[in-house]
Protein backbone atom coordinates (compact mmCIF):
# COMPACT_ATOMS: atom_id res chain seq x y z
CA UNK A 1 0.00 0.00 0.00
CA UNK A 2 1.26 3.48 -0.42
CA UNK A 3 3.08 5.69 1.99
CA UNK A 4 3.44 8.92 0.90
CA UNK A 5 5.11 11.79 1.79
CA UNK A 6 4.07 14.24 -0.18
CA UNK A 7 2.16 14.45 -3.70
CA UNK A 8 2.93 12.81 -6.88
CA UNK A 9 5.24 9.99 -4.99
CA UNK A 10 3.36 7.10 -6.61
CA UNK A 11 4.35 8.32 -10.21
CA UNK A 12 0.86 9.59 -10.81
CA UNK A 13 0.06 12.90 -11.60
CA UNK A 14 -2.18 14.98 -8.47
CA UNK A 15 -5.01 17.13 -10.09
CA UNK A 16 -5.21 20.25 -8.99
CA UNK A 17 -7.37 21.21 -5.65
CA UNK A 18 -10.87 23.15 -6.13
CA UNK A 19 -9.58 26.61 -4.33
CA UNK A 20 -10.47 27.31 -0.70
CA UNK A 21 -11.44 24.82 2.05
CA UNK A 22 -14.87 22.72 1.98
CA UNK A 23 -14.92 21.39 5.60
CA UNK A 24 -12.74 19.61 7.48
CA UNK A 25 -13.08 15.63 7.60
CA UNK A 26 -11.98 13.61 10.18
CA UNK A 27 -11.72 9.65 9.25
CA UNK A 28 -11.70 6.30 11.81
CA UNK A 29 -10.45 3.07 10.98
CA UNK A 30 -9.44 0.49 13.60
CA UNK A 31 -6.27 -0.70 11.25
CA UNK A 32 -2.67 0.77 10.57
CA UNK A 33 -4.27 2.11 7.25
CA UNK A 34 -1.63 0.50 5.18
CA UNK A 35 -3.11 -2.49 3.56
CA UNK A 36 -6.63 -0.81 3.64
CA UNK A 37 -7.10 -0.02 -0.19
CA UNK A 38 -10.90 1.38 0.23
CA UNK A 39 -9.63 3.97 3.96
CA UNK A 40 -6.87 5.13 1.47
CA UNK A 41 -8.33 6.06 -1.82
CA UNK A 42 -11.66 7.51 0.34
CA UNK A 43 -9.05 9.68 2.09
CA UNK A 44 -7.30 10.43 -0.89
CA UNK A 45 -10.12 11.76 -2.97
CA UNK A 46 -11.84 13.46 -0.62
CA UNK A 47 -8.92 15.64 -0.30
CA UNK A 48 -8.21 16.26 -3.73
CA UNK A 49 -12.30 17.01 -4.02
CA UNK A 50 -10.98 20.07 -1.41
CA UNK A 51 -11.72 18.72 1.78
CA UNK A 52 -9.44 19.04 4.88
CA UNK A 53 -8.39 15.29 5.61
CA UNK A 54 -7.11 13.90 8.44
CA UNK A 55 -7.48 9.89 8.80
CA UNK A 56 -6.71 8.41 12.20
CA UNK A 57 -5.90 4.75 12.30
CA UNK A 58 -4.32 2.37 15.27
CA UNK A 59 -0.49 2.05 15.45
CA UNK A 60 0.58 -1.65 15.19
CA UNK A 61 4.15 -1.36 17.05
CA UNK A 62 2.20 1.39 19.74
CA UNK A 63 4.10 4.04 18.24
CA UNK A 64 2.89 7.37 16.89
CA UNK A 65 3.63 8.24 13.04
CA UNK A 66 2.42 10.18 10.14
CA UNK A 67 2.17 10.72 6.61
CA UNK A 68 0.05 11.93 3.68
CA UNK A 69 -1.85 9.86 0.85
CA UNK A 70 -2.24 12.47 -1.50
CA UNK A 71 -2.97 15.77 0.14
CA UNK A 72 -4.75 13.81 3.29
CA UNK A 73 -3.01 13.58 6.51
CA UNK A 74 -2.53 9.96 7.96
CA UNK A 75 -2.30 9.52 11.74
CA UNK A 76 -1.37 6.51 13.57
CA UNK A 77 -1.76 6.32 17.37
CA UNK A 78 -1.16 4.16 20.07
CA UNK A 79 -4.07 2.44 21.92
CA UNK A 80 -3.18 0.65 25.24
CA UNK A 81 -5.32 -2.51 25.56
CA UNK A 82 -5.65 -2.84 28.84
CA UNK A 83 -9.99 -3.71 29.07
CA UNK A 84 -9.02 -6.46 26.62
CA UNK A 85 -7.38 -8.63 29.45
CA UNK A 86 -10.44 -8.60 31.93
CA UNK A 87 -9.64 -10.06 35.20
CA UNK A 88 -11.68 -13.05 34.26
CA UNK A 89 -8.68 -14.31 31.70
CA UNK A 90 -6.13 -14.63 34.63
CA UNK A 91 -8.76 -16.56 37.47
CA UNK A 92 -8.19 -20.65 38.18
CA UNK A 93 -11.08 -22.72 36.16
CA UNK A 94 -12.07 -23.59 39.49
CA UNK A 95 -15.45 -25.47 37.69
CA UNK A 96 -14.09 -26.98 34.96
CA UNK A 97 -10.63 -27.75 35.58
CA UNK A 98 -10.44 -27.48 39.24
CA UNK A 99 -6.45 -29.03 38.93
CA UNK A 100 -5.17 -26.17 36.36
CA UNK A 101 -3.08 -23.87 37.12
CA UNK A 102 -3.72 -20.32 37.31
CA UNK A 103 -2.44 -18.77 34.20
CA UNK A 104 0.74 -17.57 34.49
CA UNK A 105 1.97 -20.20 37.16
CA UNK A 106 1.96 -23.03 34.93
CA UNK A 107 5.54 -22.06 33.21
CA UNK A 108 7.24 -21.78 37.14
CA UNK A 109 6.34 -24.34 37.69
CA UNK A 110 7.01 -26.51 34.73
CA UNK A 111 10.83 -24.77 34.87
CA UNK A 112 11.13 -25.45 38.49
CA UNK A 113 10.66 -29.39 38.26
CA UNK A 114 13.04 -29.05 35.07
CA UNK A 115 15.79 -27.25 37.37
CA UNK A 116 14.47 -30.16 40.13
CA UNK A 117 15.33 -32.84 37.77
CA UNK A 118 18.82 -30.98 35.89
CA UNK A 119 20.24 -30.85 39.89
CA UNK A 120 19.64 -34.52 40.73
CA UNK A 121 21.58 -35.90 37.07
CA UNK A 122 24.08 -33.28 38.39
CA UNK A 123 24.75 -34.73 41.58
CA UNK A 124 24.35 -38.56 39.97
CA UNK A 125 27.14 -37.06 37.78
CA UNK A 126 29.40 -35.91 40.29
CA UNK A 127 29.47 -39.32 42.51
CA UNK A 128 30.31 -40.99 39.12
CA UNK A 129 33.62 -39.39 38.83
CA UNK A 130 34.73 -40.92 41.75
CA UNK A 131 34.39 -44.66 40.07
CA UNK A 132 31.15 -46.55 41.00
CA UNK A 133 28.73 -44.84 42.15
CA UNK A 134 28.26 -46.73 46.46
CA UNK A 135 24.43 -48.59 46.66
CA UNK A 136 24.35 -45.93 49.94
CA UNK A 137 25.02 -43.17 47.50
CA UNK A 138 22.91 -44.30 44.59
CA UNK A 139 19.67 -45.18 47.27
CA UNK A 140 20.00 -41.75 48.88
CA UNK A 141 19.11 -40.58 45.36
CA UNK A 142 16.67 -43.09 44.57
CA UNK A 143 13.74 -41.46 46.27
CA UNK A 144 14.67 -37.74 44.97
CA UNK A 145 14.33 -39.10 41.74
CA UNK A 146 11.35 -40.71 41.75
CA UNK A 147 10.11 -37.83 43.34
CA UNK A 148 11.00 -35.47 40.86
CA UNK A 149 9.47 -37.80 38.05
CA UNK A 150 6.73 -37.85 39.80
CA UNK A 151 6.44 -34.26 40.29
CA UNK A 152 6.91 -34.02 36.32
CA UNK A 153 4.19 -36.26 35.38
CA UNK A 154 1.80 -33.69 37.94
CA UNK A 155 2.86 -30.56 36.77
CA UNK A 156 2.17 -31.77 32.90
CA UNK A 157 -1.12 -32.80 34.07
CA UNK A 158 -2.13 -29.60 35.66
CA UNK A 159 -0.36 -27.57 32.83
CA UNK A 160 -2.61 -29.56 29.93
CA UNK A 161 -5.49 -28.96 32.06
CA UNK A 162 -4.99 -25.27 32.10
CA UNK A 163 -4.17 -25.65 28.50
CA UNK A 164 -7.80 -27.17 27.56
CA UNK A 165 -9.21 -24.56 29.54
CA UNK A 166 -7.85 -21.79 28.01
CA UNK A 167 -8.75 -23.32 24.39
CA UNK A 168 -12.55 -23.69 26.00
CA UNK A 169 -12.03 -19.93 27.95
CA UNK A 170 -15.08 -18.07 26.58
CA UNK A 171 -17.30 -20.79 25.06
CA UNK A 172 -18.42 -22.45 28.33
CA UNK A 173 -21.62 -22.44 29.81
CA UNK A 174 -20.67 -19.96 32.41
CA UNK A 175 -19.82 -17.77 29.60
CA UNK A 176 -23.10 -18.39 27.63
CA UNK A 177 -24.91 -17.35 30.86
CA UNK A 178 -23.22 -14.53 31.36
CA UNK A 179 -23.99 -12.97 27.51
CA UNK A 180 -27.78 -13.95 28.26
CA UNK A 181 -27.99 -12.11 31.36
CA UNK A 182 -26.28 -9.37 30.23
CA UNK A 183 -27.96 -9.04 26.75
CA UNK A 184 -31.08 -8.76 29.05
CA UNK A 185 -30.04 -6.17 31.75
CA UNK A 186 -28.73 -3.73 29.49
CA UNK A 187 -29.53 -4.20 26.26
CA UNK A 188 -27.69 -2.27 23.28
CA UNK A 189 -25.31 -1.02 26.98
CA UNK A 190 -24.04 -4.74 27.10
CA UNK A 191 -20.73 -4.39 25.41
CA UNK A 192 -19.89 -2.81 28.33
CA UNK A 193 -20.04 -6.04 30.45
CA UNK A 194 -19.49 -8.56 27.32
CA UNK A 195 -16.44 -6.36 25.84
CA UNK A 196 -14.79 -3.52 27.48
CA UNK A 197 -12.06 -3.45 25.25
CA UNK A 198 -13.89 -1.65 22.63
CA UNK A 199 -13.45 1.53 25.05
CA UNK A 200 -10.13 1.35 24.66
CA UNK A 201 -10.45 2.94 21.36
CA UNK A 202 -12.62 5.97 22.51
CA UNK A 203 -9.45 6.50 25.26
CA UNK A 204 -7.17 6.56 22.22
CA UNK A 205 -8.91 8.76 19.61
CA UNK A 206 -11.64 10.62 21.28
CA UNK A 207 -9.48 13.32 22.63
CA UNK A 208 -7.50 13.81 19.39
CA UNK A 209 -10.90 14.04 16.91
CA UNK A 210 -11.87 16.63 19.58
CA UNK A 211 -8.79 18.60 19.05
CA UNK A 212 -9.51 18.74 15.26
CA UNK A 213 -12.56 20.09 15.70
CA UNK A 214 -14.16 18.13 12.35
CA UNK A 215 -17.15 19.16 10.15
CA UNK A 216 -17.80 15.39 9.32
CA UNK A 217 -16.70 12.38 11.26
CA UNK A 218 -16.36 9.35 8.78
CA UNK A 219 -16.34 6.40 11.05
CA UNK A 220 -15.11 2.99 8.83
CA UNK A 221 -16.74 -0.01 10.07
CA UNK A 222 -18.09 -1.19 13.60
CA UNK A 223 -15.71 -0.11 15.73
CA UNK A 224 -15.44 3.11 15.14
CA UNK A 225 -18.94 4.23 14.51
CA UNK A 226 -18.96 4.60 18.79
CA UNK A 227 -16.05 6.90 18.84
CA UNK A 228 -17.58 9.03 15.85
CA UNK A 229 -20.88 9.16 17.76
CA UNK A 230 -19.00 9.85 20.90
CA UNK A 231 -17.61 12.55 19.54
CA UNK A 232 -20.60 14.19 18.19
CA UNK A 233 -22.16 13.88 21.18
CA UNK A 234 -19.52 15.78 22.49
CA UNK A 235 -19.29 18.45 19.89
CA UNK A 236 -22.94 18.80 20.24
CA UNK A 237 -22.53 19.85 24.21
CA UNK A 238 -20.69 23.00 22.87
CA UNK A 239 -23.24 23.68 20.20
CA UNK A 240 -20.68 23.11 17.62
CA UNK A 241 -22.50 20.15 14.95
CA UNK A 242 -21.02 17.23 14.09
CA UNK A 243 -22.11 15.43 10.91
CA UNK A 244 -21.15 11.37 11.33
CA UNK A 245 -20.91 9.05 8.07
CA UNK A 246 -21.20 5.45 8.91
CA UNK A 247 -19.26 3.40 6.53
CA UNK A 248 -19.72 -0.02 6.93
CA UNK A 249 -17.41 -2.31 5.21
CA UNK A 250 -19.60 -5.80 6.43
CA UNK A 251 -22.55 -6.90 7.64
CA UNK A 252 -21.85 -7.49 11.02
CA UNK A 253 -23.70 -10.19 12.35
CA UNK A 254 -22.51 -12.34 9.39
CA UNK A 255 -18.83 -11.73 10.27
CA UNK A 256 -16.85 -14.60 11.72
CA UNK A 257 -16.05 -14.12 15.43
CA UNK A 258 -12.03 -12.53 15.74
CA UNK A 259 -11.67 -14.69 18.42
CA UNK A 260 -13.41 -17.69 20.13
CA UNK A 261 -15.22 -16.26 22.66
CA UNK A 262 -19.22 -15.98 22.77
CA UNK A 263 -18.81 -12.63 23.60
CA UNK A 264 -17.37 -10.90 21.09
CA UNK A 265 -19.93 -11.10 18.21
CA UNK A 266 -23.00 -10.35 20.72
CA UNK A 267 -21.05 -7.23 21.63
CA UNK A 268 -19.96 -5.93 18.80
CA UNK A 269 -23.74 -5.87 17.19
CA UNK A 270 -24.96 -4.25 20.86
CA UNK A 271 -21.94 -1.96 20.36
CA UNK A 272 -23.18 -1.25 16.98
CA UNK A 273 -26.98 -0.89 17.57
CA UNK A 274 -26.29 2.01 19.80
CA UNK A 275 -24.35 3.74 18.15
CA UNK A 276 -25.88 3.68 14.50
CA UNK A 277 -28.32 5.80 15.35
CA UNK A 278 -26.25 8.97 15.45
CA UNK A 279 -25.03 8.33 11.95
CA UNK A 280 -26.50 11.07 9.61
CA UNK A 281 -25.53 8.91 6.53
CA UNK A 282 -24.43 5.30 5.91
CA UNK A 283 -22.49 4.02 3.06
CA UNK A 284 -21.59 0.32 2.28
CA UNK A 285 -20.14 -1.83 -0.39
CA UNK A 286 -23.06 -3.95 -1.98
CA UNK A 287 -26.89 -3.42 -2.83
CA UNK A 288 -27.34 -6.53 -0.94
CA UNK A 289 -25.36 -5.36 2.11
CA UNK A 290 -27.29 -2.65 2.01
CA UNK A 291 -30.71 -4.36 2.47
CA UNK A 292 -29.32 -6.01 4.91
CA UNK A 293 -28.30 -3.08 6.91
CA UNK A 294 -31.20 -1.40 6.21
CA UNK A 295 -33.34 -4.50 7.83
CA UNK A 296 -31.14 -4.38 10.86
CA UNK A 297 -30.82 -1.15 12.14
CA UNK A 298 -34.42 0.28 10.46
CA UNK A 299 -33.21 2.56 8.76
CA UNK A 300 -35.37 4.98 6.63
CA UNK A 301 -33.56 3.49 3.56
CA UNK A 302 -30.92 1.67 1.73
CA UNK A 303 -27.41 3.05 2.62
CA UNK A 304 -25.72 4.63 -0.41
CA UNK A 305 -23.63 1.71 -2.19
CA UNK A 306 -19.87 2.56 -2.57
CA UNK A 307 -17.77 -0.10 -4.34
CA UNK A 308 -14.41 -1.22 -3.66
CA UNK A 309 -13.53 -0.56 -7.21
CA UNK A 310 -9.89 0.46 -8.27
CA UNK A 311 -8.94 4.11 -9.11
CA UNK A 312 -8.64 4.67 -12.80
CA UNK A 313 -5.43 5.86 -12.46
CA UNK A 314 -3.94 2.88 -11.31
CA UNK A 315 -5.41 0.33 -13.76
CA UNK A 316 -3.34 2.09 -16.88
CA UNK A 317 -0.15 0.00 -18.04
CA UNK A 318 1.57 3.26 -18.47
CA UNK A 319 5.42 3.57 -17.39
CA UNK A 320 5.60 -0.52 -17.01
CA UNK A 321 9.57 0.27 -15.21
CA UNK A 322 7.70 1.37 -12.13
CA UNK A 323 5.50 -1.59 -11.92
CA UNK A 324 6.94 -4.83 -10.59
CA UNK A 325 6.70 -8.27 -12.52
CA UNK A 326 4.30 -10.85 -11.51
CA UNK A 327 5.76 -13.34 -13.71
CA UNK A 328 9.17 -12.50 -12.87
CA UNK A 329 8.11 -12.75 -9.09
CA UNK A 330 7.50 -16.39 -9.46
CA UNK A 331 10.44 -17.42 -12.05
CA UNK A 332 7.81 -18.33 -15.08
CA UNK A 333 7.84 -17.06 -18.57
CA UNK A 334 4.94 -15.74 -20.55
CA UNK A 335 4.00 -19.07 -21.58
CA UNK A 336 3.32 -20.81 -18.25
CA UNK A 337 -0.32 -20.89 -17.37
CA UNK A 338 -0.86 -18.73 -14.07
CA UNK A 339 -4.05 -18.38 -11.57
CA UNK A 340 -3.30 -15.82 -9.15
CA UNK A 341 -5.10 -14.84 -5.82
CA UNK A 342 -4.71 -11.58 -3.92
CA UNK A 343 -5.97 -10.72 -0.75
CA UNK A 344 -6.42 -12.02 3.00
CA UNK A 345 -4.78 -15.53 3.74
CA UNK A 346 -7.77 -17.40 6.01
CA UNK A 347 -9.09 -20.61 5.87
CA UNK A 348 -12.60 -19.01 5.21
CA UNK A 349 -11.04 -17.56 1.57
CA UNK A 350 -10.92 -21.02 0.04
CA UNK A 351 -7.25 -20.77 -0.31
CA UNK A 352 -7.07 -24.53 0.50
CA UNK A 353 -8.85 -25.93 -2.53
CA UNK A 354 -6.68 -23.43 -5.06
CA UNK A 355 -3.50 -25.65 -3.17
CA UNK A 356 -5.81 -28.85 -3.23
CA UNK A 357 -6.52 -28.50 -7.30
CA UNK A 358 -2.50 -28.14 -8.55
CA UNK A 359 -2.27 -32.02 -8.87
CA UNK A 360 -5.20 -32.09 -11.35
CA UNK A 361 -3.87 -28.69 -13.08
CA UNK A 362 -0.60 -30.26 -14.72
CA UNK A 363 1.88 -27.25 -15.60
CA UNK A 364 -0.34 -24.92 -13.98
CA UNK A 365 1.33 -22.06 -11.55
CA UNK A 366 -0.83 -20.54 -8.84
CA UNK A 367 0.52 -17.09 -7.23
CA UNK A 368 -0.62 -16.18 -3.24
CA UNK A 369 -0.50 -12.39 -2.92
CA UNK A 370 -0.94 -12.04 0.57
CA UNK A 371 -0.35 -9.59 3.16
CA UNK A 372 1.34 -12.12 5.96
CA UNK A 373 3.27 -14.77 3.82
CA UNK A 374 5.11 -16.00 6.89
CA UNK A 375 1.94 -16.42 8.54
CA UNK A 376 1.11 -20.02 10.26
CA UNK A 377 -1.97 -20.58 7.68
CA UNK A 378 0.36 -19.75 4.85
CA UNK A 379 3.26 -21.82 5.91
CA UNK A 380 0.33 -24.65 6.57
CA UNK A 381 -0.86 -23.87 2.83
CA UNK A 382 3.41 -24.49 1.34
CA UNK A 383 4.02 -27.39 3.72
CA UNK A 384 0.67 -29.01 2.09
CA UNK A 385 1.42 -27.99 -1.51
CA UNK A 386 4.99 -29.56 -0.97
CA UNK A 387 3.13 -32.97 0.05
CA UNK A 388 1.33 -33.39 -2.98
CA UNK A 389 4.64 -32.91 -4.69
CA UNK A 390 3.48 -29.57 -6.67
CA UNK A 391 5.30 -26.96 -4.19
CA UNK A 392 7.74 -25.54 -7.34
CA UNK A 393 4.31 -24.56 -8.90
CA UNK A 394 2.78 -22.28 -5.69
CA UNK A 395 4.47 -18.92 -5.15
CA UNK A 396 3.52 -16.58 -2.22
CA UNK A 397 4.46 -13.08 -2.46
CA UNK A 398 3.81 -10.00 -0.73
CA UNK A 399 1.07 -7.46 -1.46
CA UNK A 400 2.34 -4.00 -3.69
CA UNK A 401 1.48 -0.37 -2.98
CA UNK A 402 -2.96 -0.71 -4.08
CA UNK A 403 -1.74 1.61 -6.62
CA UNK A 404 0.18 -1.18 -8.48
CA UNK A 405 -2.11 -3.91 -7.79
CA UNK A 406 -4.07 -3.40 -11.40
CA UNK A 407 -1.24 -3.61 -13.60
CA UNK A 408 0.79 -6.25 -11.16
CA UNK A 409 -2.18 -9.19 -11.50
CA UNK A 410 -2.83 -8.25 -15.15
CA UNK A 411 0.20 -10.53 -16.18
CA UNK A 412 -1.80 -13.81 -14.94
CA UNK A 413 -3.91 -15.76 -16.86
CA UNK A 414 -6.97 -16.21 -14.13
CA UNK A 415 -7.95 -14.78 -11.08
CA UNK A 416 -9.45 -17.19 -8.09
CA UNK A 417 -12.33 -16.02 -5.80
CA UNK A 418 -12.60 -19.33 -3.91
CA UNK A 419 -14.62 -18.18 -0.67
CA UNK A 420 -16.70 -20.31 1.43
CA UNK A 421 -20.25 -19.94 2.04
CA UNK A 422 -20.01 -16.86 4.77
CA UNK A 423 -23.04 -14.40 4.75
CA UNK A 424 -20.57 -11.23 4.45
CA UNK A 425 -19.14 -13.26 1.27
CA UNK A 426 -22.53 -14.16 0.15
CA UNK A 427 -23.27 -10.28 -0.41
CA UNK A 428 -19.86 -8.74 -1.22
CA UNK A 429 -18.31 -7.73 -4.06
CA UNK A 430 -15.00 -7.38 -2.71
CA UNK A 431 -12.00 -5.63 -3.41
CA UNK A 432 -10.41 -8.17 -5.50
CA UNK A 433 -12.99 -8.69 -7.94
CA UNK A 434 -12.81 -4.94 -9.17
CA UNK A 435 -8.94 -5.60 -9.55
CA UNK A 436 -9.29 -8.76 -11.37
CA UNK A 437 -11.97 -6.91 -13.76
CA UNK A 438 -9.67 -3.85 -14.13
CA UNK A 439 -6.64 -6.23 -15.11
CA UNK A 440 -9.00 -8.36 -17.59
CA UNK A 441 -8.70 -11.42 -16.09
CA UNK A 442 -11.10 -14.57 -16.67
CA UNK A 443 -12.56 -15.04 -13.22
CA UNK A 444 -12.88 -18.43 -10.82
CA UNK A 445 -15.68 -17.46 -8.20
CA UNK A 446 -17.08 -20.03 -6.16
CA UNK A 447 -21.11 -19.87 -5.87
CA UNK A 448 -21.34 -16.98 -3.21
CA UNK A 449 -24.33 -15.35 -4.17
CA UNK A 450 -23.44 -11.55 -5.09
CA UNK A 451 -19.85 -12.62 -7.25
CA UNK A 452 -21.38 -15.81 -8.55
CA UNK A 453 -24.57 -14.06 -9.71
CA UNK A 454 -22.32 -10.79 -11.42
CA UNK A 455 -19.54 -13.25 -13.03
CA UNK A 456 -22.47 -15.22 -14.83
CA UNK A 457 -24.41 -11.88 -15.88
CA UNK A 458 -21.36 -10.32 -17.37
CA UNK A 459 -19.99 -14.03 -18.88
CA UNK A 460 -16.14 -12.65 -16.92
CA UNK A 461 -15.68 -16.13 -15.97
CA UNK A 462 -16.76 -19.31 -14.62
CA UNK A 463 -18.38 -19.87 -11.39
CA UNK A 464 -17.82 -23.71 -9.24
CA UNK A 465 -18.82 -25.20 -6.06
CA UNK A 466 -17.14 -23.81 -3.02
CA UNK A 467 -14.50 -25.97 -1.53
CA UNK A 468 -15.06 -28.87 -4.25
CA UNK A 469 -11.77 -29.07 -5.36
CA UNK A 470 -12.61 -31.08 -9.05
CA UNK A 471 -15.23 -28.62 -9.80
CA UNK A 472 -12.47 -25.29 -9.26
CA UNK A 473 -9.78 -27.37 -11.27
CA UNK A 474 -12.81 -28.06 -14.08
CA UNK A 475 -13.52 -24.32 -13.89
CA UNK A 476 -9.77 -23.49 -14.37
CA UNK A 477 -9.09 -25.32 -17.28
CA UNK A 478 -12.19 -24.15 -18.87
CA UNK A 479 -10.90 -20.16 -18.70
CA UNK A 480 -7.49 -20.85 -19.53
CA UNK A 481 -8.81 -23.08 -22.89
CA UNK A 482 -10.43 -19.92 -24.09
CA UNK A 483 -9.43 -16.79 -22.15
CA UNK A 484 -10.43 -14.30 -24.91
CA UNK A 485 -14.38 -15.74 -24.06
CA UNK A 486 -14.09 -14.01 -20.76
CA UNK A 487 -12.38 -11.12 -21.29
CA UNK A 488 -14.45 -9.85 -24.01
CA UNK A 489 -16.77 -9.11 -21.28
CA UNK A 490 -14.64 -6.24 -20.27
CA UNK A 491 -15.46 -4.67 -23.83
CA UNK A 492 -18.92 -3.71 -22.83
CA UNK A 493 -19.47 0.13 -22.89
CA UNK A 494 -19.67 1.34 -19.43
CA UNK A 495 -18.64 -1.71 -17.29
CA UNK A 496 -15.40 -0.80 -16.22
CA UNK A 497 -16.31 2.91 -15.83
CA UNK A 498 -18.39 2.18 -13.19
CA UNK A 499 -16.40 -0.28 -11.67
CA UNK A 500 -13.81 3.17 -11.39
CA UNK A 501 -13.46 4.46 -7.50
CA UNK A 502 -13.69 7.62 -9.45
CA UNK A 503 -17.39 6.87 -9.74
CA UNK A 504 -17.60 6.08 -6.29
CA UNK A 505 -15.92 9.23 -4.78
CA UNK A 506 -18.65 11.52 -6.25
CA UNK A 507 -20.99 9.48 -4.26
CA UNK A 508 -19.17 10.45 -1.15
CA UNK A 509 -18.67 13.91 -1.84
CA UNK A 510 -22.07 14.80 -3.24
CA UNK A 511 -23.07 13.21 0.91
CA UNK A 512 -20.37 15.26 2.65
CA UNK A 513 -22.04 18.06 0.42
CA UNK A 514 -24.90 17.52 1.53
CA UNK A 515 -24.14 16.76 5.29
CA UNK A 516 -22.55 20.25 5.60
CA UNK A 517 -25.34 22.36 4.37
CA UNK A 518 -27.33 20.25 6.77
CA UNK A 519 -24.87 21.64 9.61
CA UNK A 520 -24.97 24.78 8.52
CA UNK A 521 -28.31 25.29 8.97
CA UNK A 522 -27.96 23.30 12.38
CA UNK A 523 -25.80 26.69 13.89
CA UNK A 524 -27.07 28.71 16.47
CA UNK A 525 -27.99 31.89 14.44
CA UNK A 526 -30.17 29.72 12.00
CA UNK A 527 -32.14 28.65 14.80
CA UNK A 528 -34.63 31.48 15.01
CA UNK A 529 -37.38 29.99 12.74
CA UNK A 530 -39.72 27.35 14.12
CA UNK A 531 -38.39 23.88 13.01
CA UNK A 532 -41.89 22.48 12.03
CA UNK A 533 -43.75 19.36 13.01
CA UNK A 534 -42.84 15.94 14.10
CA UNK A 535 -43.81 14.22 11.14
CA UNK A 536 -41.24 16.66 9.67
CA UNK A 537 -38.24 15.89 11.47
CA UNK A 538 -38.06 12.06 11.77
CA UNK A 539 -34.41 12.35 12.00
CA UNK A 540 -34.08 13.96 15.00
CA UNK A 541 -32.93 17.43 13.51
CA UNK A 542 -32.40 16.83 9.48
CA UNK A 543 -35.38 18.93 7.45
CA UNK A 544 -36.22 17.69 4.45
CA UNK A 545 -33.42 17.87 2.55
CA UNK A 546 -31.76 15.14 4.60
CA UNK A 547 -32.86 12.03 2.17
CA UNK A 548 -30.51 13.79 -0.29
CA UNK A 549 -27.39 13.44 1.91
CA UNK A 550 -26.62 9.92 1.49
CA UNK A 551 -28.80 7.87 2.74
CA UNK A 552 -30.14 9.00 6.28
CA UNK A 553 -30.25 6.27 9.23
CA UNK A 554 -32.82 6.18 11.55
CA UNK A 555 -34.00 8.69 14.38
CA UNK A 556 -30.42 10.42 14.63
CA UNK A 557 -29.45 14.10 14.96
CA UNK A 558 -28.51 16.54 17.24
CA UNK A 559 -28.86 14.43 20.75
CA UNK A 560 -26.89 17.08 23.03
CA UNK A 561 -26.36 14.84 26.68
CA UNK A 562 -28.01 12.24 24.95
CA UNK A 563 -31.71 13.62 25.89
CA UNK A 564 -32.34 13.99 22.42
CA UNK A 565 -31.24 10.44 21.70
CA UNK A 566 -33.40 8.88 23.93
CA UNK A 567 -36.53 11.20 22.82
CA UNK A 568 -35.22 10.03 18.92
CA UNK A 569 -35.06 5.92 20.29
CA UNK A 570 -38.61 7.39 22.05
CA UNK A 571 -40.14 8.00 18.50
CA UNK A 572 -38.56 4.68 17.24
CA UNK A 573 -40.58 2.44 19.42
CA UNK A 574 -43.75 4.58 18.15
CA UNK A 575 -42.67 3.97 14.75
CA UNK A 576 -42.21 0.32 15.14
CA UNK A 577 -45.24 0.15 16.75
CA UNK A 578 -47.22 2.16 13.64
CA UNK A 579 -47.53 5.08 15.65
CA UNK A 580 -45.64 7.29 13.69
CA UNK A 581 -45.05 7.19 9.77
CA UNK A 582 -41.98 6.24 8.11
Amino acid sequence: MELDSGPGTNGTPEPEAPAGRRGRIVMLVCNGVVGDSRVQKTARSAAEAGWEVTLLGRSPDGRSASWRVGRAEVRLLPVPTPLAHPPRTTRRPLLTRPLAYRPGAAPYRVQRVKAWRDELRTRRAALKQGGPVPRTAAARLALPRAAARLAQRWVGFRKRQLEVAAKRRGSGLLDRAAVAFWQRALRERCWRMLWPSLYDFELAYGRVVDELRPDIIHANDFRMVGVGARAKIRAAAEGRPVKLVWDAHEFLPGVRPWTNDVRWLPAHIAHEREYVPYADAAVTVSRTAAELLRRAHGLAEDPAVVLNAPEAHTTRRSAPDEIPSLRARCGIGTETPLVVYSGAAAPQRGLATMVEALPGLPGVHTALIVGKPASGYVRELVARAARLGVAERLHVLPYVPYWQVVPFLAEADAGAIPLHHWTNHEIALITKFFEYAHARLPLVVSDVETMAATTLETGQGEVFRAEDTADYVRAVRAVLEAPERYRAAYERPGLLERWTWETQARTLDGIYTQLLQAAAQERPEHHNQPEGDGNADLCGGAREDRAATGRPVRDQGTPRDGRGHRRARGRLRQRQSGAVPR
